[in-house]
């Protein structure tokens, strides 16, 4: 029997919040949004139906669940990070009646502890890297220190030699109490040439799995994913059917419902892959697939946990083109990846044929310190991959981006540069080309001088605009875009183009 869901509540913030609203609304359904202080004017607590301030912060799971008791909600979409993989939270807004989209707050326990996930997948007969608890005695060097219950790089050491282990292991132990409440590590066999390609899964209640092909996320900093691509430009058909056979057997061995992603190691040399983790949510990086595959993970998402039937196989699922995401941070790269604040006194990525833009923030956004710096996820959809990285460098290059400090620069340069186009991106493409350091620096995007002359302009306007306590224009609503002449600013009430009510 399925559930009937008329209001969904985003248990989230940013970018995320407005995709699922996307296709929420296109599904005929309510959308809700909880929000702290330093997001109260954020996009998309504008764009909710109706919004509630959360005193103690997004982790506050008791707070987002009686928030969705005084919006009639009647299910929470957890988004990812937060408490997107939080079993307690799961059973929790289960047990209050809601429909959890996602898997089954068991299945969340389980693949959250990477060494229980790991002998899941031995069971189901998936390959995995040699590993073993901090004391024994693995075959040589170098070896990777990981948390057992976390992710991000938080946790995680690679180690050359034996004098170095116990110092590392340490480390990484205060790393992951600090960053998980959990300080257990494990050891395991480091690859230095790898690639992190993985694999979309979708499950119903029906009993139907399929996997939606491959990611590769190899290019990261600090452990972070910067851009992302599907098909991967070393998976063939026979790799691809390999690894979604892997990913599957084991899926349903653990009785895998909703979108997940099962993660593996590829060892570049000798392309033989190995299990990681499996993520029990949607990923950042999931537009890749959508624009590849042409189906909508969030509304298949929904559809699962109301108990709807999947209604099509693998032998259904089809890939045309690829597609190449990038994830614009407000940072200093130069710097070292330094977090970036300020106000964006615009933001506008050009449109064009197979750009996407999916952004948590528009014109005025302020950006501060309080959450991860990601400021949009831009992707380009082409025939080739080469089709791909024009449209989005393109498009990169030609964004107005003024009052806050991006890695827009870096991300413009990766995706012109030779080694990237011709797909040598291993996890060690930005040791290679490291920013940082000087040996590889990023070019300025064409006209910088002009916009950058155009931001010390929109910062003075700004600041007259702030000085004279008015505007003369509606900021509206990011839906509707309303830029229109408005007696708001004189009566101090907002003009009819935004539409929700926010709860305090």
């Amino acid at each position: 029997m399925s559930a009937r869901i008329t209001t969904l509540l985003v248990a989230n913030r940013g970018e995320i919040a407005r995709r699922v609203f996307r296709t929420a609304r296109a599904m005929g359904i309510r959308c809700a949004a909880v929000y702290t202080d330093a997001d109260a004017d954020a996009p998309f607590v504008n764009e909710a139906d109706e919004a509630v301030r959360l005193p103690a912060g997004y982790l506050d799971g008791a707070s987002i669940i009686a928030a969705a008791g005084r919006l009639g909600a009647d299910a929470i979409h957890p988004g990812y990070g937060f408490l997107s993989e939080n079993a307690a939270f799961a059973r929790d807004v289960v047990a209050a009646g809601l429909v959890w989209i996602g898997p089954a707050p068991d299945v969340i326990a389980a693949m959250g502890d990477k060494l229980a996930a790991k002998r899941a997948a031995v069971d189901a007969g998936v390959p995995v890297l040699p590993s073993g608890d901090p004391s024994d005695d693995m075959a040589g060097f170098p070896v990777l220190v990981k948390a057992a219950a976390g992710g991000g790089g938080k946790g995680m050491r690679i180690v050359t030699s034996a004098a170095d282990l116990p110092e590392a292991i340490e480390s990484a132990k205060r790393e992951a109490a600090g960053a998980f409440g959990d300080d257990t590590v494990f050891l395991e066999r480091y690859v230095p040439r790898s690639r992190h390609v993985e694999i979309q899964i979708l499950g119903d209640s029906h009993g139907t799995l399929v996997h939606l092909g491959e990611r590769e996320c190899s290019i990261q900093r600090r452990h972070q994913k910067i851009v992302e691509e599907s098909p991967s430009p070393v998976v063939d058909d026979a790799m691809r059917a390999a690894m979604g056979d892997a990913a599957l057997r084991l899926a349903i061995s653990i009785g895998y419902q909703s979108a997940g992603t099962v993660e593996f190691l590829v060892d570049d040399e000798t392309h033989e892959f190995f299990f990681l983790e499996v993520n029990t949510r949607l990923q950042v990086e999931h537009p890749v697939t959508e624009e590849v595959t042409g189906i909508d993970l969030v509304r298949e998402q929904i559809r699962i946990a109301t108990g709807e039937p999947l209604g099509w196989g693998q032998d259904d699922v089809t890939f045309s083109g690829h597609a190449i995401e990038v994830r614009l941070y407000a940072e200093d790269v130069p710097a070292g990846y330094l977090p970036a604040t300020g106000t964006l006194h615009d933001f506008a990525v050009p449109p064009g044929p197979g750009i996407r833009v999916d952004a948590g923030v528009a014109p005025g956004s302020v950006v501060g310190p309080h959450y991860d710096p990601m400021l949009a996820k831009v992707i380009a959809h082409g025939r080739t991959r080469a089709d791909a990285a024009r449209r989005l460098a393109r498009a990169l290059a030609g964004a107005r981006i003024h009052g806050v400090t991006t890695n827009r620069d870096l991300l413009v340069t990766i995706l012109r540069e030779p080694d990237f186009l011709a797909g040598r991106t291993d996890t060690g493409y930005l040791t290679r080309h490291d920013p940082v350091s000087g040996e590889w620096s990023p070019g300025t995007t064409r006209h910088s001088r002009v916009r950058a002359v155009a931001a010390a302009l929109a910062g003075q306007a700004a600041s007259r605009v702030a000085a004279s306590g008015r505007s003369r224009w509606c900021t509206g609503s990011a839906v509707t875009g309303c830029g229109s002449p408005s007696t708001a600013s004189r009566s101090g009430s907002r003009c009819g183009c935004s539409r929700r009510a926010r709860t305090r």
